[in-house]
């Protein structure tokens, strides 16, 4: 694996972190085993950690901050886990970082929208928005997944043609998914086809190349898919990120 010139930063999405710690000992990564994977070739990995359950817009400018705080200077390159690559997308053209990122990378992003968020705010929003709000609880995020709002962010928030855009779908075959993604993945393959628990492979293709990994939502992350670490199936995902430094590696960076 190569090593890059400029950082990368990993970006969390929806009700996501950085890491979880448990009397200042780390118990949970959101990326597990990814970042050590690539400091092994001597690459600088930065974990951002942006608000877990506010817009986009929000989220972006959280990200913006970190960036700056942890590279005041340089180019980065940016890789997004499902929401966070519509963050790194709306920073890019809209926050003023076009001259800083130098690529951005998305991770089973629904760029179009997921038909499971469309079920889920067309449902519980008026029940649950309310109290959330009485609770000062963010959760304009749930609104940012939908079809329609992603239809609108793709018309208003457009690549920008100095920065290079990549993408990696998810691809979970029925026998491996859990009862957690049944429902989802279901809905999801009726109205989108093939897809991940919750982004169909439509969805989250982006950019100038579209890899197609095997697995859930999580498993894209390198969370562990239950059934298939209990046949000895399971591989680690850590790996793969190598392949995605590789290709930026191969477009001169």
């Amino acid at each position: 694996m190569p090593k890059l010139a400029a950082p990368l930063v990993l970006v969390h999405g929806l009700c996501g972190f950085d890491k979880l710690s448990a009397f200042r000992r780390p118990v949970a990564e959101y990326f597990p085993g990814v970042r050590a994977h690539l400091e092994q070739a001597g690459n600088r990995v930065l974990v951002a950690k942006v608000s877990p359950m506010a817009g986009v817009a929000q989220r972006a400018a959280d990200l913006k901050r970190f960036i700056e705080r942890e590279v005041p200077t340089g180019p980065v390159h940016v890789v997004g886990h499902s929401l966070g690559g519509l963050d790194a997308r709306y920073m890019v053209a809209k926050l003023g970082m076009s001259e800083r990122v130098q690529s951005v990378t998305t991770i089973g992003t629904p760029h179009r929208g997921s038909s499971f968020a469309d079920w889920g705010v067309n449902r519980f929003a008026r029940l649950l928005g309310p109290f959330l709000r009485l609770l000062g609880i963010p959760h304009q995020a749930f609104f940012d997944l939908t079809t329609d709002s992603c239809r609108r962010f793709n018309e208003e928030i457009p690549d920008v043609q100095s920065v290079r855009y990549y993408s990696v779908a998810g691809l979970c075959e029925r026998a491996w998914v859990g009862l957690e993604w049944l429902f989802p993945y279901n809905l999801v393959q009726r109205a989108e086809g093939p897809n991940d628990g919750v982004v169909s492979v439509a969805s989250a293709t982006w950019g100038e190349h579209t890899d197609v990994w095997p697995g859930d939502h999580l498993n894209l992350v390198n969370w562990p898919n239950r059934r298939a670490r209990k046949r000895g199936l399971w591989p680690n995902f850590a790996p793969d990120y190598g392949r995605v430094v590789r290709r930026l590696a191969h477009a001169g960076f």
